[in-house]
């Protein structure tokens, strides 16, 4: 069985510091710092409305945090999706978002665009260089879907696939852009505890390939089976971070899990009105790309 890394992270991947969200005059979240280390495996769990996707935008440049500052091995990373991929993050959705109607193979090969340099004109004329190019993609695509068990399925509509392998397209997709930092946004949503086990399996497999993983999850036996470290958000801050030991006998996150009042809890921040303006804010982004 295999089971988290014990050895001792030396270099930072990520590091957000003091990382502020507030849309209009409700904060969704407040002052959060969190770091990843070179081949951790770190969680980030909370009750619903707790801020953690809101966070994951933060550091994928989906947002712009009102205050705070997001570092990716020592640089500050601008506030732009196609930057942040180039830079070495990548991440996959709460909700799936796969071209449905695209093969296997193409969409991991969608992935692959921040990591090739053959410009329009190459392309148009489709010049030795271009072609070299797609050979080279074609084959790190196929790599990734050995990798993810979909290689017999390349040529499937992606909207054809099983919900589990779904999931396991996107994350193919994901490593497509060849990140050091691969951020993971409630991976075993909706799955039975076979494919859960198989999600499990592969996580260990991305971080012994290098790959530091940041995850969001509800289930709780998959992130203390998974996480070296997990970070605990309550109505967008945070209330404590350590080993699954510590954050699984901590009476706070008990009682935050429960709904229970703790002392030093943060006041009610109008979590369904935060909720409203993240989906509001998602949709003129959409919008914007859109246009």
């Amino acid at each position: 069985m295999t089971t988290p890394t014990t050895t001792t992270a030396t270099t930072t991947v990520l590091e957000a510091t003091g990382v502020t969200m507030r849309f209009g005059g409700l904060t969704a979240v407040r002052d959060v710092n969190l770091t990843v280390g070179e081949g951790e495996i770190v969680g980030l769990i909370g009750p619903n409305g707790a801020g953690k996707t809101t966070f994951f935008n933060c550091l994928t440049g989906l947002y712009v945090p009102t205050e705070g500052k997001v570092s990716y091995k020592g640089t500050v990373l601008p506030p732009q999706p196609h930057l942040v991929t180039q830079a070495g993050i990548a991440r996959t959705f709460q909700n799936i978002r796969l071209f449905a109607n695209m093969t296997v193979l193409e969409n991991v090969l969608v992935g692959r665009h921040t990591r090739t340099k053959e410009g329009l004109w190459s392309a148009l004329l489709r010049g030795p260089g271009f072609k070299k190019a797609e050979k080279a993609s074609e084959e790190r695509a196929m790599e990734l879907l050995e990798f993810t068990g979909l290689a017999k399925k390349r040529d499937h509509l992606a909207r054809n696939l099983p919900y589990g392998e779904q999931r396991k397209l996107e994350i193919a997709r994901a490593l497509a852009s060849d990140p050091g930092l691969l951020l993971l946004d409630e991976p075993t949503a909706g799955m039975n505890p076979q494919e859960t086990r198989a999600t499990e399996e592969l996580v260990f497999a991305i971080r012994d390939q290098g790959i530091a993983v940041l995850v969001i999850e509800h289930d709780m036996r998959f992130i203390f089976n998974l996480c070296d470290r997990v970070s605990v958000l309550v109505q967008g801050e945070k209330l404590i971070e350590g080993t699954s030991d510590v954050v699984q006998g901590d009476e706070r996150v008990i009682a935050a899990y429960l709904g229970t009042p703790f002392e030093g809890a943060p006041e009610d921040s109008a979590i369904e009105e935060v909720q409203a303006a993240e989906a509001a804010e998602a949709a003129d982004a959409a919008e914007g790309n859109d246009q």
